[in-house]
């Protein structure tokens, strides 16, 4: 199962007591109608823990989808659950979402409505280009895919490269040359796993692992790298 998370910047550090106060707090209802029938849709947290500088729980929130059955439209609820955790990592507050990019940026919107009653208190975590690089460089050999972005030739919007040992192929310093590196698939030494990771802070874990050994490799190598 591939496992995804994506990091967010909360630009005002929080006491964690009062964060918990307030993520305990939040719980809305809000009522849809799909195909002339009602459904009570609810938003909550759930499962709060707190440890050393860390707060984690889930965020559940309820959607209806619309399926076909026998030629007409039938409206099903579903209940959705991501995985979150606020850590302090170097005197800055990080919000991890464990989930896909969409629903990850919708619960990190609701997150900053919920503690700070304002978007944009929960900002999109950022890693420079040349850091990135250098990440990429630090494990030449473990790279196996390599995305570019921000090309300045004419008609191309992205540079790409698949392939092992791409960063010592030559086409690898001359993509340097027109574009900046956006995504990095690789092999992780430390831990063994094929990860993905973009430079606003997607992380994608391709092997088979346990959710915590992702938590914990995002901690450790991919905080560090944050702008």
């Amino acid at each position: 199962m591939v496992l995804a998370g994506k990091v967010f910047l909360v630009r005002e550090n929080y006491d964690m007591d009062t964060l918990a106060e307030k993520l305990k707090a939040f719980r809305v209802e809000t009522g849809t109608s799909v195909e002339a029938k009602e459904f009570k849709l609810l938003s909550e947290i759930t499962d709060l823990s707190a440890g050393k500088g860390l707060l984690e729980g889930k965020f559940s929130f309820d959607t209806v989808f619309v399926v076909p059955h026998r030629g007409k439209p039938v409206p099903v609820p579903r209940t959705f659950e991501a995985p979150f955790s606020f850590n302090i990592h170097k005197d800055r507050m990080f919000l991890t979402v464990y989930d896909k990019k969409n629903r990850a940026n919708n619960i990190a919107n609701e997150m900053s409505k919920a503690v700070f009653m304002s978007l944009g208190q929960v900002v999109e975590a950022r890693i420079e280009p040349e850091t990135l690089r250098k990440f990429h460089e630090a494990n030449f050999g473990d790279t196996k895919v390599i995305f570019y972005s921000d090309v300045d030739l004419p008609n191309i919007n992205k540079l790409s490269l698949y392939g092992a040992e791409l960063g010592n192929t030559s086409l690898y310093s001359d993509y340097l040359t027109h574009g900046k590196l956006w995504y990095i698939v690789f092999t992780s030494k430390s831990y063994g796993y094929v990860f993905g990771l973009t430079r606003n802070c997607i992380l994608t874990g391709f092997s088979k692992m346990e959710l915590s050994e992702f938590k914990n490799f995002m901690g450790s190598q991919v905080f560090p790298l944050i702008a």
